[in-house]
């Protein structure tokens, strides 16, 4: 997915830039930069993090680029900040977003001539090129910003660095958050609100769908676009993407994934006595600790997450390695499984194939019963808004796999749509085989409807394609 973070000060600002960025290497996987402005001139580093983290990577650069302002990002794709010139002047830029109609906005760049792309390996275009170069179509910043909101299909917010100021901008639907933090003298804006606390920044601002926003010292904040009225945050920042101790729209990302585990205690109320409730680690844990306060059922670690040397199981491209990796970093406690009911709280289940790894590896281990219950309702779209998935079809959901075997090659949107009705047939009967098939003793998914109620926010305001297929 990815992560921005910029800083504007009246004093040297890059170690606030360092840590700002570093506090969002959950979002990304690929690469991080810095980029700044000093002495009349712009600076940058980019360097790949796959297999060493932004902190190990950068530590060395923060001598090399000084500077009172200055942004930076993790991500997932592209290298990034780059450094423009342009008729618009030279500026930095950075991006957080999925273009999905890439082509079509290429060939109308091409076709107005005199334009060129630089190659990544593999031969793909850097998608924040790409939005330069849109944004230098128009005869100002603002406008290009606009055009490019006006443009993109899919998600695109941005931060982009003049001499003078940070502009912000955020999706036209607000998929993804964009917030501003503020201290004496200084302004910094972010895709984590917690990334700037302990920084010393409070919150000043969250920008609403749309907005466009100028960051400066002298002008403090100036809104150059007021927000729209239509918003469809991604719902996934909340139960999987978003570190805890963040809040977007008004909802911190604990608080609510422990209500969600208490609707899960609520379904299952009077069903299950399993021995003790426990979360796949990291981010199954609050899940499971709103079920147990909800049920009564202990809370336990089963098994420990090995984080020192191991990264996060889904970095690798290599399927078989991811699968791997996530099997060595869960250290069993073999006193808490062995003869033991286990209930196991999940954030989601996507292909299926490491929580099946994970069922087996705790029979071995001696568990009586594995039951699961995923923190999200079943996934039978993939995002073409964040690239949530790394499937490289929608046929490589689990859902989708188990539909084809009940259903043939001849899907259409409305048996889809039954499926993932939780009254139907369909969905009852899509759940007891994936059930069958990844060796739970038993399933239940949360309910969308659950779901959305654990949220202090109009539903038509989330965007849950991912579970529902619905726009």
């Amino acid at each position: 997915m990815g992560g921005f973070f910029g800083v504007i000060s009246d004093r040297y600002c890059t170690l606030d830039l360092f840590f700002g960025i570093d506090y969002h290497s959950h979002l990304g996987s690929q690469r991080g930069g810095m980029a700044v402005f000093n002495n009349g001139r712009f600076s940058n580093a980019i360097h790949n993090i796959e297999n060493s983290p932004f902190r190990t990577k950068f530590e060395n650069d923060v001598d090399k680029l000084p500077g009172n302002c200055g942004i930076g990002c993790i991500s997932d794709n592209e290298p990034q900040p780059l450094l423009v010139q342009s008729h618009l002047g030279s500026y930095a830029i950075t991006t957080v977003g999925l273009i999905n109609n890439k082509d079509e906005l290429v060939k109308k760049t091409f076709a107005k001539g005199g334009t060129h792309f630089l190659e990544m390996s593999g031969g793909n275009i850097n998608s924040t090129e790409l939005i330069a170069s849109l944004i230098n179509q128009k005869d100002s910043i603002l406008e290009g910003i606009q055009y490019v909101q006006h443009m993109v299909k899919g998600s695109m917010s941005l931060l982009l660095l003049t001499k003078d100021c940070i502009y912000a901008a955020r999706d036209k639907l607000g998929r993804t958050p964009v917030q501003i933090g503020y201290k004496d003298g200084a302004f910094c804006v972010a895709t984590e609100s917690f990334s700037y606390v302990t920084l010393g920044y409070e919150d000043y601002k969250e920008l609403g769908p749309a907005e466009i926003v100028s960051i400066s010292v002298k002008d403090g904040v100036k809104i150059l676009q007021e927000p729209g009225n239509e918003m469809k945050i991604c719902t996934f920042m909340w139960i999987y993407y978003g570190y805890p101790t963040s809040t977007y729209e008004g909802i911190n990302v604990e608080t609510m994934r422990y209500k969600c585990g208490e609707m899960l205690a609520t379904r299952d109320k009077g069903i299950l006595n399993p021995d003790i409730v426990a979360g796949i680690p990291d981010s199954g844990i609050p899940h499971a600790i709103g079920y147990a306060n909800k049920s009564g059922i202990p809370f336990a670690r089963p098994f420990i997450k090995y984080t020192p040397t191991w990264t996060r199981s889904f970095l690798p491209q290599n399927q078989e390695q991811r699968n791997m990796i996530a099997h060595m970093k869960l250290i069993p406690v073999q006193r808490l499984i062995k003869n033991k009911k286990l209930l196991l709280i999940d954030d989601s289940i996507v292909r299926g194939t490491q929580l099946r790894e994970t069922t087996d590896f705790l029979y071995q281990s001696g568990a009586k019963e594995v039951h699961i219950r995923p923190a999200c309702p079943p996934i039978l779209f993939g995002c073409k808004y964040l690239n949530f998935s790394r499937s490289n079809s929608e046929m490589e959901l689990i859902t989708r796999k188990v539909i084809k075997q009940r259903e043939g090659d001849n899907i259409c949107r409305e048996l889809l749509a039954d499926y993932a009705n939780p009254e139907s047939k369909n969905y009852t009967e899509m759940l007891d085989e994936i059930r069958r098939q990844l060796h739970f003793t038993t399933l239940a998914f949360h309910r969308l409807d659950d779901m959305i109620k654990s949220f202090d926010i109009d539903a038509c305001k989330l965007c849950t394609y991912c579970w529902s297929g619905i726009e």
